[in-house]
């Protein structure tokens, strides 16, 4: 057997341990942005709460290089950090990338190592050799878990591989931003002129089927933040028209959608009330949880923040609980710290993440 086929051999047995078809998942830890070249005691905590499910929002390694074997390394090092080891042993594991795991800050469908970075991400979430996921472009993806009535769908977006240029100030336009804000300032600008796809057109149909698909929560997992629109950096609203797409998909197609993202190096809960123009017509919350250890991020504005009154940015993960035998199934989402305590909170139920009914 050679090395690399032994390396797979081992990554599979380990990414793939069954959640029982019958139980229903009560408690999700999910997190982004976990540089493997740094300490990671966020673990010990997330492995005291027993976790059904851990998800990765990405930047799961912060590999940033073409050179595959460089990018086996840093999963490698994630892999031995024996936290992450003991929790890979108990729980299974899903999730998607961003740009650092992708190979490349910022990166869209120009990066010429998104082959290389792919075939990487495979090999550590233990992707069959015959699985279509290996067979399409991206490495979007979705899961149902539990039993019928208590159904959680995981929908995992690639926001990476298809996407488009964005629109970048200039370095006089920079300059002249910090300089009046006294700040530090993001470089992209909304593009609402821009023909670029977020997802590319095949994601987006797979995207709408996937939504139709029967479940009583459904996780939307986006490496970048969805709702934000008040920061200069990556988020969806660099492309207005596919942040007005995505919201479109979601109030035709489901209910009880929840979106889970990462990126900032600091931690924010959104909320887009059911009122807003263009929204689902129900309570949409985005979670961002980052990062595991990658974090620092003073504050930033967000006009949609709906708990604290600035970002969490300290090394925190997100946690999701669920209680499925109150008559409205009630959630408890959560951002909790290094030791494992709450610091950013909301709560809901499912009915809440309906229409109203008239």
């Amino acid at each position: 057997m050679t090395t690399r086929s032994c390396l797979l051999s081992v990554l599979a047995s380990l990414t793939s341990l069954p959640l029982a078809a019958e139980e229903p998942l009560s408690r999700i830890a999910f997190g982004s942005c976990a540089n493997e070249n740094r300490p990671q005691p966020v673990w010990e905590a997330i492995n005291e709460l027993k976790p059904q499910l851990f998800v990765f929002t990405g930047d799961n390694v912060y590999a940033d290089t073409a050179d595959p074997v460089k990018l086996r390394a840093s999963y490698a090092k994630l892999s031995e950090i024996p936290g992450f080891a003991a929790l890979r042993a108990a729980v299974p594991i899903v999730g998607t990338w961003d740009d650092h795991d992708y190979g490349k800050n910022d990166a869209g469908v120009e990066f010429e190592g998104k082959e290389a970075a792919k075939e990487a991400f495979m090999e550590f979430f233990g992707t069959p050799e015959d699985s279509p996921l290996r067979q399409r472009g991206g490495v979007y993806d979705a899961k149902i878990f539990g039993p019928e009535g208590k159904r959680v769908q995981v929908i995992l977006l690639d926001t990476r591989w298809f996407r488009g240029p964005l629109l970048t100030m200039s370095k006089d336009e920079l300059k002249a931003a910090r300089a009046a804000t006294g700040k530090p300032v993001g470089r992209y600008l909304p593009d609402t002129e821009s023909e670029s796809t977020m997802l590319g057109e095949e994601q987006w149909k797979w995207l709408v089927d996937e939504l139709k698909k029967p479940a009583e929560l459904r996780l939307l997992v986006s490496g970048i933040q969805v709702l934000a629109l008040d920061h200069g950096w990556e988020k969806w609203d660099n492309l207005p028209r596919e942040r007005k797409r995505l919201l479109d998909v979601i109030r035709d197609n489901a209910t009880n959608v929840v979106i889970l993202s990462g990126d900032r190096h600091s931690s924010d809960i959104s909320l887009l009330p059911p009122e807003t123009d263009g929204g689902p017509f129900y309570p949409l919350y985005d979670i961002t949880s980052s990062g595991l250890n990658q974090t620092g991020i003073p504050d930033e504005p967000n006009r949609f923040r709906v708990a604290g009154d600035r970002v969490y940015n300290e090394p925190n993960f997100g946690w999701i609980e669920i209680d499925w035998d109150a008559e409205d199934p009630a959630l408890k989402i959560e951002i909790r710290d290094l030791k494992g305590k709450v610091v950013r909170e909301v709560q809901t139920t499912l009915n809440t993440l309906q229409p109203c009914q008239l």
